[in-house]
């Protein structure tokens, strides 16, 4: 089979591939990030790498040889994440691009197999205007199916179509529950410094002019008010996980030498030895427990604060991962094995790359057991 993938990201379209034994003669690559090339290579040396998606006119391929087209166009201005500008957004927009290049092999190889995934938070117009333009409507997967991470997404294809009474439609069956949860893909060990993530070093340096020397990831701004009892925080220097007793009076102490007028709340804390986490609800808080997730991707909003998914991890995305655990009195981060189980990757995928690099492909990429089901109905 020739393959031609655009925004191939981490190739997982050609893990999949090898994973359910269809042999890949010619593997041609879009893509543009370094760091995603570079795992492509490592994996797969012969993958054909071609540039820019925007540039396809000048690849030197044999269209009429190609057998399946692979897209996962960019969803930020379709996501509910983003600023929802929709399929004309500037990023988006280059599913027509997609459409172009799959029109073009068409008229020179009519039966040539696509797939095209996008967002499942994508609105009904955008998925009705790029259903239109493929001539298929989508099926919808959610990946907690089959790993431990909660991620809706569409997936166009003609693999396996149905005609309805109007329309041609995406006919792969929902995959097998796994039963896969969050506690079961958790790791023991320390926690992993996260160079990357400045999620609440960036929102602390708006009080302070000078923070003290640990990172304090939970912590969120509001309006000044009485604070609550314990803090439970991670410090990345050490790289260890420390509890609400061992952190609190290093972090108080540094606060009242700094400013005590800052106004800071907890996000996390302590009460009759529950571990609460701070939400919008109307109860105002979600207790957290060892099967949950907790999420801190959002602690300055006013809609998205902190959350705590049930059984599930939340969905992975290109930045901004920041994912707890909760076990044995201690918050860890996700580190870099862990996002790799929640796309379901086995342990060290993405082991020659940094953990913010890997999470941004991960976060941006396919769960590779879904390609996997979607390929498994290629006769």
């Amino acid at each position: 089979m020739n393959v031609v993938s655009l925004f191939n990201g981490m190739n997982t379209g050609r893990q999949a591939l090898e994973n359910v034994g269809i042999k890949v003669n010619k593997y041609y690559s879009s893509e543009i990030k370094p760091y995603a090339i570079k795992l492509t290579q490592h994996h797969f040396p012969d993958t054909i790498q071609v540039g820019d998606v925007t540039k396809w006119k000048e690849w030197d391929i044999d269209w009429q040889s190609i057998d399946l087209i692979l897209s996962g166009s960019p969803c930020q201005d379709l996501s509910a994440a983003g600023k929802r500008a929709g399929i004309n957004g500037k990023k988006s927009s280059l599913f027509f691009v997609f459409v172009e290049i799959l029109e073009h092999i068409k008229s020179l190889n009519p039966k040539v197999l696509f797939l095209q995934e996008n967002v499942g938070s994508a609105s009904k117009l955008d998925v009705g205007i790029m259903s239109r333009a493929l001539g298929v409507y989508p099926v919808r997967i959610n990946s907690s199916l089959v790993t431990a991470q909660l991620r809706d997404r569409y997936y166009w294809s003609n693999i396996r179509t149905k005609e309805t009474m109007f329309d041609l439609v995406t006919d792969i069956p929902q995959p097998k529950d796994r039963k896969i949860m969050f506690k079961d893909i958790i790791t023991d060990g320390r926690v992993e410094r996260v160079k990357a993530n400045a999620m609440l070093e960036s929102d602390y340096k708006q009080f302070i002019k000078n923070p003290i020397k640990e990172d304090i990831y939970i912590k969120s701004r509001i309006k000044k008010g009485k604070q609550n009892a314990n803090i439970v925080y991670v410090d990345t220097d050490k790289h260890t996980c420390l509890n609400t007793s061992s952190g609190k009076s290093r972090i108080q102490e540094s606060l009242k030498h700094r400013n005590e007028t800052t106004g800071m709340i907890i996000l996390i804390y302590e009460v009759n030895n529950e571990l609460r986490c701070k939400t919008n609800t109307k109860q105002g808080f979600d207790i957290v427990t060892e099967n949950h997730c907790l999420d801190l991707s959002f602690p300055t909003s006013t809609t998205r604060r902190a959350r705590v998914t049930k059984g599930k991890s939340p969905c992975l995305m290109e930045s901004n991962n920041n994912l707890y655990s909760y076990k044995d009195g201690l918050v860890k981060i996700v580190n870099q094995t862990e996002m790799e189980r929640l796309q379901g990757f086995h342990d060290g995928y993405t082991s020659i790359l940094s953990k913010a690099h890997a999470g941004s492909l991960l976060g941006d990429g396919w769960t590779l057991p879904i390609i996997e089901h979607i390929f498994s109905y290629i006769k």
